[in-house]
């Protein structure tokens, strides 16, 4: 084995970053290059992402990492979900629209109509989301869509931009909605079913495939040296955070992905897609090596982010999260009760403080009285939706579980941290905290050499597990009152 460095785009859905990994057989670490904001234009079609913007960002980070690292090996990407733009020939027509945007609630009522929640989840085993891709493209006019010779998610209008080459990994296309349960194919009959021509999906591709190399002028844009491949990762930011979670046995084991989502669920080697899985909101999507990640979406740390961006509207004023959670700290647990933070209300940008307070009066019940207060709410509120949803992963899979891997950005927030253990009594392990990138560059690595080629996920993941920090958090038995 030979020591690898590569170069990692990691898209988040409020922020995103390049980085170098350095990786060998005793070595991972993560050397931050490049990190910049990820903020959407509202337009007066809708709310659309400034995907030429955040492209150029791109392409600023990668130049800043082979001026450090001109022997970097590959670049792999990956983005949040479902959303994507239209491609004819080689032109993007228009931005792509931003997941939160309203529009996705016509799409919804026009696939129903044609076909049943029920059979999609038998057909693709995704949770009930508005906002799939599917929903989407059900909105579209069939002008657009007979004008449009492709459509490509984030990461692989990136991947197109960057090599010529236009593919869909298939761990973010198992989240369009559109590709059948077990199957390496798109679902026709379903497509031809819902009106969205045939012709639209590109072929499919493997975490660990070359998507091809960095075309010429780009190369000589970001000053690459030589021929530098691009190579597919799972592209679905969680999919790569699930490779880098270190656990010992997936097992006994239940993740909490928290980020701008909470991705609540298991790592399985087969769906369930159980009239009762199907109730519950339980999503199978593909992941990395032909996993599973069976899981349920939770609103996650967008509400204190928005709740946080309110108040600094608000007040004109930066507010300080630290302090505001040390405050929260100090607020006694039952001082309010857990709302619920899945409610529709809660999913679009705005004032998230007030539609919490509205939520608890249409209820009768007090609602927070200050800052902290509300703070508190909204991670009690998440503790219990993160502990219920691991409750229900094991009540419909039988399996039983020892340990919660907590990562990604919400892994530094002591306070979910220690809550969300005493609410599921089960020991929480949280980091590491860039999950995503280390993902990311450990499929990378695996297909530079400088990993085993026939490394599974488990030698991945003890190598995460001997080179990152991680945290634990024993539940406390003062707290159990407030565990249900």
């Amino acid at each position: 084995m030979t020591a690898a460095s590569v170069v990692a785009v990691d898209l988040g859905a409020t922020s995103g970053r390049v980085v170098l990994g350095h990786v060998d057989t005793n070595r991972l670490d993560l050397d931050l290059v490049h990190r910049f904001a990820n903020t959407p234009v509202p337009v007066r079609d809708g709310l659309r992402w400034n995907i030429l913007g955040l492209y150029g960002e791109v392409l600023s980070g990668i130049r800043d990492a082979l001026s450090r690292e001109p022997g970097a090996r590959s670049i792999g990407v990956d983005s949040w979900a479902v959303d994507y733009a239209l491609i004819r020939g080689d032109r993007v027509l228009g931005n792509p629209f931003h997941y939160r945007d309203a529009r996705t609630a016509r799409g919804v009522d026009r696939v129903h109509a044609r076909v049943p929640h029920a059979e999609l989840y038998r057909r693709n085993g995704l949770q009930f989301l508005p906002f799939t891709t599917s929903y989407q493209l059900a909105t579209e006019p069939q002008e657009m869509l007979g004008l449009a010779d492709r459509m490509l998610l984030i990461p692989d209008l990136i991947g197109y931009w960057l090599t010529g080459r236009q593919g869909a990994e298939i761990t973010n296309a198992s989240t369009t909605g559109l590709l059948p349960l077990g199957a390496d194919e798109w679902d026709r009959d379903l497509l031809e079913r819902l009106g969205i021509p045939t012709h639209l999906t590109p072929p499919l591709i493997a975490p660990g495939e070359t998507l091809g190399t960095l075309a010429g002028d780009t190369a000589a844009y970001v000053g690459a040296v030589g021929e530098l491949p691009v190579v597919a990762v799972g592209s679905h930011d969680t999919a790569s955070a699930v490779v880098a979670i270190p656990m010992t046995d997936p097992a006994t084991a239940a993740y909490i992905s928290c980020g701008t989502w909470g991705l609540v669920g298991l790592e399985l080697e087969r769906p369930v897609v159980t009239d009762a899985a199907r109730q519950a909101g339980f999503t199978n999507e593909r992941g990395v090596d032909g996993r599973t990640r069976f899981l349920h979406n939770v609103m996650g740390l967008w509400l204190l982010s928005e709740s946080v961006r309110q108040w600094e509207r608000e007040s004109g004023r930066q507010v300080q999260l630290s302090e505001l959670l040390a405050c929260a700290a100090l607020v006694p647990a039952d001082r309010t009760a857990v709302f619920d933070v899945d409610d529709p209300a809660f999913a679009a940008p705005g004032d998230i403080p007030a539609r919490i307070a509205a939520w608890y009066a249409d209820r009768d019940l007090p609602a927070p009285a200050s800052r902290p207060e509300f703070v508190r709410a909204i991670i009690e509120s998440l503790a219990y939706a993160f502990a219920r949803g691991i409750r229900t992963a094991t009540g419909l899979t039988g399996r039983t579980v020892d340990t919660i891997h907590l990562v990604g950005g919400g892994s530094l927030n002591t306070l979910l941290c220690q809550r969300t253990a005493d609410r599921a009594g089960i020991p929480v392990i949280a980091g590491p905290v860039e999950a995503t990138a280390l993902g990311n560059v450990l499929i990378q690595a695996r297909t530079a050499g400088a990993l085993p080629a026939d490394a599974d996920l488990e030698t991945l993941r003890a190598l995460v597990a001997a080179t990152q920090p991680q945290q634990q958090y024993l539940p406390q038995p003062q707290h159990a009152r407030l565990a249900s």
